[in-house]
């Protein structure tokens, strides 16, 4: 949860240093950020994959096989990320057209994406690493190297942006450097440390192997694509209020930025269901398993409503620390409520997708959240919105209707047990 909540205060300090730059900065980065959270979305699904397989190696006591898996997702993840990286890079300008049509939030957009792709194998191999600590239960481990990351690229950012401690002035283009520059410290500094703590489990011992290769991408392609629709539905939902207004788009990043200081939290303490449930499925103990879900789930309501409540009672002290227009904040004060009060709502989707991962049903987890995005939440949206003449305020209240559905399909599917049997 700590390393989930730094994450999103991450996000929230770039979007207030780049919010004083104006709303046309603050929609350039929002769209960049979220088509750059499409590419990386295919590499993300790793950490889940390699999470999954390292807890259930050692619920079976096999130590010297644990970080088997975490070499197998290092080299999936660069063989990815490198002809990503390529096509996005060249692709950038044509990427963020397609999301909006302002002219200067395309140019500051396409700037920016094109810096945060340069670290996309850093994602992956991140993500990797994160799911080989976590899955030895020494989740304080990814905490501290995220924290160290995040503090770099906040100072980096900042420099860049501004033009501080004798750094170019980039401008909203300088916090996509700062962070790419991050994650790429983020990267070297989780091998340095694992090269020395991860050798007895097998850490750069043997090469991947075929048949641990073929596990991995059976785990974790499921996993992947289902980020990269949930990101492009995302991407989406910004391109769907872009047509409601340049305002509005400015405002939303600031919503969802918000909304991720909820949600991450919220997924941190799903991903201590994976390791959990998988573990005590290699342990066979199946009913252990199945209470674990559920008592996380218990965990995150409380947590996530308590989270919550300065959104809904105070709205607009929330929102001014990102912008002083006044237009902005009357646009983002019912929203914010919505999000503040529906999150709590939401911890039940949140934790048992987690679970459900470390099971290994990810097709299922798949199939339920891109049908409930794409085929009810994003077709629904955009004929309120641009086609009704809809506010933002009507989209957003759609998006918590549509977490709510996926909330209570997750919970009956946890209750009829059909993940118990699946084997890794």
């Amino acid at each position: 949860m700590g390393g989930m909540l730094s994450q999103s205060l991450l996000n929230l300090v770039d979007a207030a240093m780049v919010g004083s730059l104006g709303s046309q900065a603050l929609a350039g980065i929002g769209l960049g950020s979220y088509a750059n959270f499409m590419a990386v979305a295919l590499v993300m699904g790793l950490g889940a994959g390699v999470q999954a397989m390292v807890a259930r190696r050692k619920g079976e006591g096999s130590n010297e096989l644990i970080a088997a898996p975490l070499n197998e997702g290092l080299l999936i993840a660069l063989l990815l990320a490198l002809p990503l990286t390529l096509l996005c890079w060249l692709q950038a300008d044509n990427i963020i057209r397609l999301l909006a049509d302002d002219p200067a939030v395309v140019s500051i957009g396409a700037n920016y994406f094109q810096w945060r792709i340069l670290a996309i194998a850093a994602v992956g191999c991140n993500f990797a690493f994160r799911g080989y600590w976590n899955g030895i239960h020494r989740s304080g481990m990814y905490l501290q190297i995220l924290i160290v990351t995040h503090l770099v690229n906040i100072l980096i950012s900042y420099g860049l942006i501004f033009g501080r401690f004798g750094m170019p002035e980039l401008g909203p283009e300088g916090s996509g450097l700062g962070t790419a520059i991050a994650m790429l410290f983020g990267s070297a500094l989780y091998f340095v440390i694992t090269w020395y703590a991860g050798r007895e489990h097998g850490f750069l011992r043997a090469r991947p192997r075929w048949h641990g290769i073929s596990a991995m991408l059976r785990l974790s392609i499921p996993n992947s694509l289902q980020q990269f629709f949930f990101a492009s539905g995302i991407t989406m939902l910004f391109w769907i209020i872009a047509q409601i207004g340049t305002n509005e788009l400015a405002i939303a990043h600031v919503l969802v930025n918000l909304a991720l200081f909820l949600i991450l939290p919220g997924v941190g303490l799903g991903m201590a269901a994976t390791t959990l449930v998988s573990h005590s499925l290699g342990a066979r103990k199946p009913d252990d398993a199945y209470r674990w879900g559920w008592d996380v789930a218990r965990v995150a309501i409380v947590t996530l409503f308590l989270m919550g409540m300065p959104f809904w009672l105070a709205p607009q002290l929330v929102l001014s620390i990102f912008t002083q227009d006044p237009q902005l904040i009357a646009l983002g004060e019912w929203p914010l409520r919505i999000t503040g009060i529906g999150m709590s709502l939401d911890a039940t989707a949140l934790v048992l997708t987690q679970a459900l991962l470390g099971a290994g049903a990810s097709r299922t987890v798949m199939s339920v959240n891109l049908g409930s995005q794409w085929l009810i939440f994003l077709p629904c949206a955009y004929v309120v919105g641009p086609v009704m003449g809809g506010s933002l305020l009507a989209v957003w209240l759609l998006q918590s209707l549509y977490r709510c559905l996926t909330s209570v399909i997750f919970a009956i599917m946890w209750r009829r047990r059909g993940w118990v049997g699946i084997k890794l």
